[in-house]
């Protein structure tokens, strides 16, 4: 396909390329998303039930947990990745490839995601809760059948948020040898001047930005409307 385009314009890379750098940034993301959204829906509603006159008050938890989270997310995602390496080394046996670039970018998204889902939960009227507490609801049909269902349309929107913030940071993935779409555009486009290279990069990364959220948009949408 890019070698039927004029040779003026035509990037220093084969479709083949391309096309494999698509596919290790897909499967970054949404394998990473997959774990760090579970982690971090669950870090998420425990750091709301267990705040001072919530459902599950509990200060030891939350003061314990909530540092923790704001610590994680200061430490920029580059310099996260260099130092958890051991920690990826003992979790999936090696610090260098697709695999190994996951373990890092659920350290890095969870607790992102973590804090999305706290507010997305501190939308919900408390009045919500406070009825379902007087029907007899137990604490886990409160989180599960009223709060969690409640949030749903601002919870889709804060996933959508962090995949699109994972797709960015799939970009500097490329230092542990885990490839993407980032690494052929510093490799092949920025390393060796090639801009045409750059710019489909670009493009490819604009259209799938613009997908996720507009996807994003659409589910939220649609769950409000129920």
């Amino acid at each position: 396909m890019l070698e039927r385009l004029p040779e003026s314009i035509r990037p220093n890379i084969s479709t083949d390329i391309l096309l494999t750098s698509l596919y290790e940034t897909l499967y970054m993301v949404f394998l990473s998303l997959i774990f760090s959204a579970v982690l971090g829906i669950l870090l998420g509603v425990v750091l709301v039930v267990t705040r001072k006159g919530h459902i599950l008050e509990c200060a030891p938890v939350f003061n314990v947990l909530n540092p923790i989270i704001n610590i994680l997310r200061s430490i920029p995602f580059i310099i996260l990745m260099v130092a958890i390496i051991p920690f990826t080394r003992f979790i999936v046996g090696s610090a260098v490839g697709m695999e190994a670039a996951v373990v890092p970018l659920v350290v890095y998204a969870a607790p992102y995601i973590a804090r999305l889902i706290e507010n997305s939960l501190l939308e919900v009227e408390p009045g919500i809760i406070e009825a379902a507490d007087s029907m007899g609801a137990s604490k886990a049909q409160i989180i599960f059948r009223f709060l969690l269902p409640e949030a749903k349309g601002s919870l889709i929107l804060s996933i959508t948020t962090a995949t699109i913030g994972l797709v960015g940071a799939t970009a500097m993935a490329g230092a542990i040898g885990a490839g993407g779409i980032g690494n052929v555009a510093i490799t092949y486009g920025y390393q060796r001047f090639d801009n045409a290279t750059m710019v489909i990069t670009v493009v490819l990364l604009i259209v799938m930005v613009q997908g996720l959220q507009s996807l994003g948009n659409i589910l939220a949408r649609k769950s409000r409307r129920r």
